[in-house]
Order: structure tokens, then C-alpha cells, then sequence
């Protein structure tokens, strides 16, 4: 086997010596003749050369092509981190988007929540304009994303409370109005001053108390609410300016309304009021509160003065000795206007004191048979004395 692989390689070196074999290169240039000698020595120096120089070539585009795939795997790395990054601020926006409509969500329930505390407030305390906060309850507010419906499940429990409370409230002030209309019926003022007012009934079998916050079926609740209460307010201000106080302190009557004998002519006569006898400077009180209109002497009036109170209801004090008031004059019950007199077509010093409606005149006696109830009646108390103690308790759980 030595002996075949020396002869093999003694092969390849013969043919090496024969093909880089000294050789003799002629160049002519058409004039002059140039020889060039070759030796085998210089030959395989260049050969190496060339082959080095290949060889370096191959290696180079070897590595151009590694580092070909290397940039294009860097690139893919690249693009895919970008994607990623991309991809988080898309998930960062859209959470800040959602938290944004969650606080807009939230921010908007409190106010509502809020404005409709105000108004159960005003109504229950009778302070407050409660028309003008109810124009400021916003509508029910609206959830559009899974986010913003938790947040308002948060507000379900005052929002239950507050239409509890409403509903409470509505049915105190029904009772009172109720309380107010049979007085004012009896006494014949029903109906002066649109008495009546807007009315919207709750659908039967609507239990608005179990509602959710988003559905707007709880807002029948307060707008029955704000109706009754404008009625109930309307039939307060009817029974403010219903003559209930006594014209004199300690009035007595020896004149009744209706037909009487006149003590002038004789022969029956109507008799538009009540006369009530006194000494003469007798202090005379206004009996609701009014602005003076007609002061003066008029006919068998004498002295004589006229209080508007509104709802067309209208007092007249006659035979006085001393008027102490002037037209356009707004006053209160209880003020006093004039003194007892007998001026005019009087027998003696006496009031004669007259309550008319819509300008005829009515039974003055019926006021002051009830002038203590009605005054009770006109001391504007709490919607919420009428309810109980628990509405107390459901109002302060509403606003926690």
C-alpha cells in the first residue's frame, strides 16, 4: 500500500513538473523581438498567486452571502419587535380610551345622582326652588362598554334609595294636597288659581324602586314627583292667600251675611259681609297676606280698604276711623292696617268685613270658624313630617 501511494504521488509531482515545465514566451511587437524565460519556479510562484488570490475570493463571497442571511434575519427580528411595540401602544390607547369613557361614565352618574339629591332635598325641606333643580337632573346616563356598565353598577344602591325616596315623597305630598283640597272645597275657593295643575300618574304595577341604573323608566318616578309637588305647591300658595286670620283680636259677630232687615230702611236687604262691634280705634288686621288695593271712602263703605290676595280672592274692611295703609302696599297676615270706626252707613262703631272670590261675595264665617286649622294648614311644614322617619333614613342612605 506505501509502495502504491508513493508511486501515486511520484505520478502527480511528474505531472506537476510537466505542466509548469520551463518555457520560452516570444513577443514581437512588428519591429523588435522580445524573449521571455519562464522558469518552472516562476510559474508555480504565480499560480499560487492566482490560487490565493481565488481562494480569497471564494471566502469573501462565502461570508457576503452569511452575512446576507444574517441581515435578513436581523430584519425579520426587527420588523417583528416593531409589530410588538405597535401592537402594545394599540392596547395602550384603547385601555386609555376605556378608562377615559369610564370616568366620563362616572363623572356623569354623580352629577345626576347629585342633582336629583338636590331636588328630593328641596322638595322634603321646602327650601330651594324645586322647578328650577329639576330642570337640572340630567338624563339617565348611558353604558356603552363593558367597563363603563360596571362603574354605573357601583351607583345602583343610591340610585334604588333615591327612587324610594321619591316615591315617598310623591305620596306625602298627594296626602296633603288632598288634606288642602277638601279645606279649600268646603270654603269655596276649589279651583281659583289653576288650583289643579299638571298631573302624571305612574303606570300601574311599574316598581320603579327594583329598576336599573341605565333603564329610564325611574325617571316617570321623579317627574310624577315634580308634578305633584307643583300641584301641592300651587294649592299651598291658594291657601296662603285664603283670609284666615281674625280682622280683630277678639271678634264677635251681631251682623250675619246673607238677607237681613236693613237698620236704616227696614224691608229685607242683602248683607255682603259680617259686621263685628268695638270701641272705636279698635286695631284692624289684615287676615291674609296681600297688596292694598282701593283705599278711601267709598259710598256707605265710609272709610274703607281693599286687600288683593291673589287666586281672586279679595278682604273688605269698612266703617273705619283711620286707614293706615296705601294702595300697592304689599302686607302681611296679621299686619295691622286700619282702626274701627264708624264711618259711612253705620248705626255704631263696628268692621264690616266682607271675603269675596272672583269679585262675589261669600260667607266670611266659614274662615273664621276654621281660621285656626287653616293657619295650621298655611305654616308650610316638611314634606317629610308627613312621612315618617323612615324616608329620613332613606334620604341620608341616598346620600352616602
Amino acid at each position: 500500500m506505501g509502495q502504491v501511494a508513493l508511486s501515486g504521488t511520484g505520478k502527480i509531482l511528474s505531472n506537476v513538473r510537466h505542466l509548469f515545465r520551463s518555457r520560452e514566451v516570444f513577443l514581437h511587437d512588428g519591429a523588435n523581438m522580445t524573449r521571455i524565460h519562464l522558469s518552472s519556479r516562476v510559474q508555480l510562484a504565480c499560480a499560487g498567486v492566482v490560487a490565493t488570490t481565488l481562494v480569497g475570493a471564494v471566502l469573501s463571497v462565502g461570508q457576503m452571502a452569511v452575512s446576507a442571511v444574517a441581515v435578513s434575519d436581523a430584519a425579520s427580528a426587527f420588523a417583528a419587535r416593531q409589530a410588538e411595540r405597535s401592537e402594545a401602544r394599540n392596547q395602550v390607547a384603547s385601555l386609555e380610551n376605556e378608562i377615559e369613557t369610564v370616568k366620563a361614565v362616572a363623572k356623569s352618574e354623580v352629577a345626576r345622582l347629585e342633582a336629583r339629591q338636590a331636588f328630593l332635598a328641596s322638595v322634603i325641606s321646602g327650601a330651594g326652588d324645586p322647578a328650577r333643580l329639576a330642570a337640572l337632573i340630567p338624563a339617565a346616563t348611558k353604558a356603552t362598554t363593558d367597563g363603563s356598565r360596571g362603574v354605573l353598577s357601583l351607583f345602583k344602591s343610591v340610585d334604588r334609595d333615591q327612587i324610594s325616596m321619591a316615591v315617598s315623597v310623591r305620596k306625602a305630598a298627594d296626602a296633603r294636597f288632598a288634606t288642602l283640597s277638601g279645606v279649600t272645597s268646603k270654603l269655596g275657593v276649589t279651583g281659583t288659581g289653576g288650583m289643579g295643575g299638571p298631573y302624571e300618574p305612574v303606570p300601574a304595577g311599574a316598581s320603579a324602586v327594583t329598576q336599573s341604573v341605565s333603564t329610564p323608566s325611574a325617571d316617570p318616578q321623579f317627574r310624577a314627583l315634580f308634578n305633584s309637588w307643583k300641584r301641592l305647591d300651587q294649592a299651598e300658595s291658594t291657601l296662603v292667600a285664603i283670609p284666615s286670620a281674625k280682622p280683630v283680636q277678639a271678634p264677635s259677630v251681631n251682623s250675619g251675611f246673607g238677607v237681613r232687615s236693613d237698620p236704616f230702611r227696614g224691608g229685607r236687604a242683602m248683607h255682603a259681609g259680617v259686621d263685628m262691634p268695638g270701641p272705636i280705634g279698635t286695631p284692624i288686621y289684615a287676615t291674609a297676606d296681600a297688596v292694598v288695593g282701593r283705599t278711601g271712602w267709598v259710598g256707605g263703605y265710609g272709610n274703607l280698604i281693599e286687600l288683593e290676595h291673589g287666586k281672586g280672592i279679595q278682604t273688605r274692611y269698612g266703617h273705619l276711623s283711620s286707614i293706615l295703609v296705601t294702595p300697592g302696599v304689599a302686607i302681611k297676615r296679621g299686619q295691622m292696617i286700619g282702626l274701627m270706626g264708624s264711618t259711612g252707613r253705620s248705626t255704631g262703631s263696628h268692621l264690616h268685613y266682607e271675603v269675596r272670590i272672583d269679585g262675589s261675595a261669600v260667607n266670611p264665617i266659614p274662615f273664621l270658624q276654621s281660621s285656626d286649622y287653616l293657619l295650621a294648614l298655611q305654616t308650610k311644614t316638611s314634606v317629610t313630617a308627613m312621612g315618617g322617619p323612615d324616608e329620613g333614613k332613606a334620604l341620608v342612605a341616598a346620600s352616602k
